[in-house]
């Protein structure tokens, strides 16, 4: 505990950083940090002593890609930095001692390392995967479970007491509930991503143990095979050991044996070639439906702010998520293309609700270099949405690419082909030497 004392000031910097909603208590980082000099001791004190009792935790419902909600749990901004503090204290403990074949929430990991491990397995010949979905994860770890495998490594009860009262902290709902917590790790907080780690380490070293090739991200679990008849027996006798052993579920609809490329693991699919046994990455059909359901949710028609506006928010998401799936290999830019073409008839028609009126959409059509006859004709063929004359021809040629791109629209074809020719030109330079 007194280390955990000492990391409150470095605490409480990263929580200032990550920034983050008010817990239940209204104060934001901002006021924390103000009141700072005062609170640090009477905080030090209360911790070494072993009196410290968190706040309740705020609850929120964000939706879930794959449709429905999940409840995030948003704890008092002094709580976030004790929690942070025993994450800065734990972690190098654990840290070394996780799984290699654990990727999710653990420093120099990420989707990516997970997805190159993958890989590998099915360049190995390892082509059935069994897909574990573990049901509400977050929602049933054993806190019991949990404790006694922490007691293993902490022998400072005070720290164990302080985790225990922490995941024992009543939720307040949105309407104001206050509910009681038997089980499960609040989503949100600073300490919950080791946790679930720890949790499921146990897990990585039974797989390890029966010689299994798997690759773990957080609760998403998948594990290779070189048939299906192998991949049913393992999809038995693991779900015997997660809800038996470490008393969580397997969601059995969304668990599956099957080829990596008709399943969904951390937004990709992967298939391996039969001719020359590459293992191609590609986008899984749920994150185009999400890039298309995003990017239309980021260009409403209703856009009530300027244009200029709406095109920073979209270019914002389209940066970050081409740096994501940057590790594409095949299969993606026709999908681009039409996600390109979209954005932009969007575009187009906020632009000319903006305008408001078809004579000032004629008259800037005009400027835009439409001959006066094609605007207008376009205009008077009938009353049409402004959906509609997105479409026409004046408009298109009038609100070209370039007239977005200008305004910093960012196209994710374009930088897709970009990034394809940089990996081609050092193949070519190497061709051309030897």
């Amino acid at each position: 505990m007194e280390e955990v004392i000492t990391r409150l000031d470095d605490a409480l910097q990263k929580v200032v950083s990550n920034q983050g909603a008010p817990g239940p208590d209204g104060q934001d980082v901002e006021t924390v940090q103000q009141h700072w000099t005062a609170l640090r001791p009477v905080l030090a004190a209360t911790l070494s002593e072993g009196r410290y009792t968190p706040g309740d935790i705020r609850r929120v419902w964000i939706p879930k890609g794959s449709g429905g909600q999940r409840g995030l749990g948003i704890p008092n901004v002094v709580d976030r930095v004790v929690a942070e503090a025993i994450r800065q204290v734990l972690e190098p403990q654990y840290e070394p001692t996780f799984h290699p074949n654990s990727h999710g929430f653990r420093p120099g990991r990420s989707c990516h390392t997970a997805i190159q491990q993958a890989q590998a397995f099915l360049e190995e010949g390892y082509e059935v995967v069994v897909d574990l979905d573990l049901e509400k994860f977050f929602d049933r770890v054993p806190h019991q479970r949990l404790l006694a495998r922490l007691s293993e490594r902490v022998r400072d009860r005070r720290i164990l007491q302080l985790i225990g009262r922490m995941l024992k902290a009543k939720v307040v709902l949105p309407e104001g509930v206050r509910v009681s917590t038997d089980e499960g790790l609040p989503q949100g907080g600073p300490l919950s991503p080791l946790l679930s780690n720890v949790v499921l380490d146990e897990f990585d070293r039974e797989l390890d143990r029966r010689g299994l090739r798997f690759v773990r991200y957080a609760d998403d679990c998948n594990i290779y095979v070189r048939s299906e008849r192998a991949g049913q027996r393992v999809m038995a006798s693991v779900t015997t050991f997660i809800e038996r052993r470490l008393r969580l579920r397997v969601n059995a609809a969304k668990s599956a044996v099957a080829r990596p490329e008709t399943r969904h693991f951390l937004g990709f699919r992967l298939r391996r070639e039969p001719l020359d046994g590459t293992v191609e990455v590609l986008l899984s059909e749920r994150s185009e439906e999400r890039l298309r359901a995003r990017t239309q949710a980021l260009t409403p028609r209703n856009w009530g702010q300027s244009l200029e506006a709406c095109i920073r928010k979209a270019t914002g998401y389209l940066r970050g998520w081409l740096a994501f799936f940057s590790i594409c290999t095949v299969g993606v830019l026709g999908t681009l293309q039409h996600v390109d073409a979209h954005i932009r008839r969007r575009l187009r028609a906020i632009q000319l609700k903006h305008w408001k009126r078809k004579k000032t959409v004629a008259q800037n059509l005009i400027e835009l270099g439409i001959k006066p006859r094609t605007a207008w004709r376009n205009l008077d063929e009938g009353h049409k949405s402004w959906w509609a004359l997105s479409h026409t021809y004046a408009v298109e040629h009038g609100l070209r690419n370039a007239y977005f791109a200008e305004r910093g629209l960012v196209s994710l074809a374009e930088r897709w082909e970009e990034r394809a020719r940089r990996m081609v030109a050092p193949v070519q330079l190497v061709l051309s030497l030897g």
